[in-house]
């Protein structure tokens, strides 16, 4: 690991031209705005071999440094990834500007004309781990948000960080969005992260992105208002009345699509019944697709190779090809169980009765909740956001994938002719 020191006196002259900027933004028009996004898909697609080039360097020191193979995966870029998160600007582009939207109007009995409108946050400070799309994620939907972004990302990304940021600096001087919006603090050094909880005059909004570790710093050291993303401790509940191949194809993608992501499922709760009749399917695409379980005693009893669980493994997020299997006679017991070991993330249940499912979907308290579907879509693309800058687990502000419409807030505006009360 590349350890690159603090500059405080940068940071904050850094924050300082962002809230300048964010002025700027704010009233520049919805073609400005998609034209900037426009062309920075565009360039990024262009210099992807030098942002390849920078991702092998973090790479190499990740390899060096012990990374495990999930935390590598989130941190590689191939040029897939890097295409995937260009069309991802694009689609941003295509969507609805929410900035100066009336969400309602009124007129008050002495005439006064009431309007209730959204305006952008106004900068947003972005702290995360690894993965080196949310730089490009979260620039794209700042920008179209009328806001402008001081992104502090982790030190294993540093190079890719750096050559992305080099790309939408070059990118933005072509446009009418001032570079001061964009903003990447370089140092590694975590002291330059705590500097971020405390510039409450210069920042709107923290948004913390990563592990559990990271987030809990965030929540309990920040003095800067917080957009809370969550870890993803996700379960799939099959039903004794599951439809067999439907629940395997889901178990299957919800474990194995990318095992290292906050959406993949970590636990698989089975109906007792489901899991006598099904057994022998269940035991061969679990070992078809190499999945590692840790079950507790009835379902160990029946899968091979099975490892006891222990009450750690309920509130794991292995990020791997791990699984918990957890047994139960009742739809009220897998839900007892979510309340107890779930993050609020995303939570399924595959059942072809609906009076089950809306008994699930009514009482499990999460962010994103599924019948009959994998938990793999809560992804802000995946949901037709065009791209999302965290999973919000909380209940204040936004909650579940937060795209344009969960970075603006509210303002009235009054409209009178010499009112006075």
């Amino acid at each position: 690991m590349v350890l690159l020191k603090v500059d405080s006196t940068k940071i904050e002259i850094q924050a300082i031209k962002a809230k300048k900027a964010a002025k700027r933004l704010s009233i520049l028009s919805t073609e400005e705005k998609n034209q900037a996004l426009t062309l920075l898909a565009d360039q990024l697609e262009a210099k992807v071999e030098d942002i390849l080039k920078a991702n092998e360097i973090d790479i190499k020191y990740g390899r060096i440094e012990g990374y495990s193979e999930a935390y590598l995966d989130r941190l590689t870029l191939t040029r897939e990834r890097v295409f995937d998160f260009t069309s991802g600007l694009r689609e941003v582009a295509k969507l609805p500007d929410p900035v100066g939207d009336t969400l309602s109007k009124w007129t008050l009995d002495n005439g006064l004309l009431v309007k209730k409108v959204c305006v952008p946050l106004g900068v947003i400070g972005m702290i995360y781990e690894a993965r080196p799309n949310v730089t490009v994620d979260a620039t794209g939907l700042a920008l179209k948000s009328g806001n402008a972004i001081l992104l502090k990302g982790g030190s294993s990304a540093i190079f890719s960080n750096k050559a992305i940021f080099k790309v939408i600096q070059e990118t933005l001087d072509k446009t009418a969005i001032h570079r001061e919006a964009v903003q990447l603090i370089e140092s590694t050094d975590r002291i330059a992260t705590q500097q971020l909880f405390t510039m409450k005059e210069h920042i709107d909004v923290l948004i913390p992105r990563g592990g559990a570790s990271l987030i809990y710093s965030v929540v309990n050291e920040a003095t800067v208002p917080i957009l809370e993303t969550g870890v993803g401790n996700c379960h799939l509940y099959i039903d004794r009345e599951a439809d067999v191949e439907k629940a395997l194809n889901i178990l299957v993608n919800a474990k194995t699509d990318r095992p290292a992501v906050c959406n993949a499922v970590e636990t698989a709760i089975i109906h007792l019944d489901w899991l006598e009749h099904n057994k022998q399917a269940l035991i061969k695409t679990l070992k078809d697709h190499n999945i590692s379980v840790h079950a507790d005693k009835k379902a160990a009893a029946v899968i091979p190779g099975a490892e006891l669980a222990n009450v750690e493994d309920w509130a794991t997020e292995y990020l791997s090809l791990d699984l918990a299997i957890k047994t139960v006679t009742s739809v009220e017991e897998a839900i007892e169980h979510i309340d107890k070991y779930g993050t609020k993330h995303s939570e399924a249940i595959i059942t072809e009765n609906c009076k089950t499912a809306k008994k699930f979907m009514d009482l499990v308290d999460a962010a994103a909740i599924y019948h009959n579907a994998s938990t793999r879509f809560t992804d802000g693309g995946a949901l037709g956001l065009g791209a999302e800058i965290g999973i919000s687990t909380q209940k204040l502000h936004a909650r579940g994938p937060m795209g344009l419409a969960e970075l603006t807030t509210t303002k009235y505006i009054m409209t009178g002719n010499g009112h006075i009360r």
